[in-house]
């Protein structure tokens, strides 16, 4: 199970000339994870900043605008606006055009596919796509692959499917690691509603999966709440089941819309200290709850890293002659408590979403070992 991070956060802003960024980036150019110098290079002002910005100079030798694509489930869903500026910021660092955005609002995967369709007829030369179904996405990434398309998941994944790799939390264990909080504070026979936004969908029905064996062997009693994939209509599912069902003791939450309604139902009816609950993802509402001590916890998998490292895999496969081939990357399990939150709420970034600044931070001062 993941540690909690301790956090001390100095707020005083600070630039780094370019010239260290260049220096640090040819002294780890085949290195993951990519994010030692984004920062710096995010706080540059000027013309000099304007030279990773600009695609017509970019900082690589000479290459073509390469042409991305996303492939998203839920293209208007707040938690993935951190993803769109971590693909948008690598994009400009890379020089080369922002990656289209597109896909479904509503997780409906025949509209994922047909966008997913689109972008290999127009011969785009990479996409990114979340896998949110274990069959669906096989024959189009298997097209994209025999025409010379390099395909990376990210955010959901499926193992029967050929993609390059995978870019993102796994959910199965992180499912797991959140119930193994949950059972400490519910007692035996306690009914606890695992809350989610569209089951069976690859990106958050494994967090389920993990969970149950978690609390069926805890001896706890779990019923599945779907709220929908439309965050207005998660909100209502919610709220109406809690009053259905006020003998509940816990309310786990397994995507950012319903962990937001959560934290919304204990609020309303002022459930703190007798209906538990658990977010996922950092939406203010919900660190708000966490901070005020009626959620729990909730779980950050940053989200910003999963736009900016397809974008960087992409385009390290086409400029090195498929050399530098896409590589799994996990982008982590962070258990967002009471203890470690300030740090969230302190500063509205991109990093996390709550924010458009591209203001750099000095890192904590202490890291938990």
């Amino acid at each position: 199970m993941a540690k909690e991070e301790s956090f001390e956060v100095d707020p005083r802003k600070y630039e780094i000339s370019r010239r260290r960024f260049l220096r640090n980036l040819t002294a780890t150019a085949a290195a993951v994870p990519f994010m030692g110098g984004l920062a710096e290079v995010l706080s540059e002002r000027g013309a000099a900043a304007q030279t990773f910005r600009d695609e017509s100079h970019p900082m690589f030798a000479s290459h073509p605008k390469y042409y991305f694509t996303f492939v998203n489930h839920v293209t208007t869903n707040t938690f993935f606006t951190a993803t769109i500026y971590g693909l948008t910021d690598a994009a400009r660092i890379l020089g080369i055009p922002t990656p289209q955005w597109t896909g479904s609002q509503l997780s409906i995967v025949s509209e994922m596919v047909t966008a997913f369709d689109q972008a290999v007829a127009a011969k785009r030369k990479g996409i990114a796509t979340t896998l949110i179904d274990p069959i669906a996405f096989n024959a189009p990434v298997d097209r994209a692959l025999t025409q010379g398309i390099p395909v990376v998941a990210y955010n959901a994944d499926e193992p029967g499917n050929n993609r390059m790799s995978y870019i993102g939390q796994n959910n199965l264990t992180a499912g797991a690691a959140a119930a193994a909080r949950i059972v400490k504070v519910v007692p035996k026979g306690g009914l606890v509603g695992m809350v989610i936004a569209t089951p069976g969908s690859g990106n958050i029905q494994p967090r389920i999966n993990g969970a149950l064996p978690i609390f069926k062997k805890a001896g706890l009693a779990t019923t599945v709440v779907a709220g929908g994939a439309a965050q207005t209509a998660e909100l209502a599912a919610v709220d109406s089941w809690y009053l259905g069902h006020k003998d509940v003791k816990f309310m786990y939450a397994v995507d950012s819309g319903d962990s937001i309604a959560v934290a919304d139902v204990i609020a309303k009816y002022k459930l703190k200290g007798i209906v538990g609950g658990s977010g996922w993802d950092v939406g203010i509402p919900v660190l708000q709850q966490v901070a005020a001590g009626a959620l729990t916890f909730s779980i950050d998998q940053q989200a910003y890293l999963q736009g900016f490292i397809p974008t960087v895999q992409l385009f390290l496969y086409q400029i090195s002659a498929g050399l530098m081939k896409p590589a799994n990357t996990d982008t982590g399990l962070g258990f967002v408590t009471k203890t470690n939150v300030s740090p969230y709420l302190a500063h509205a970034t991109r990093w996390e979403g709550s924010g458009a600044g591209e203001t750099a931070y000095a890192p904590p001062t202490h890291i938990a070992v």
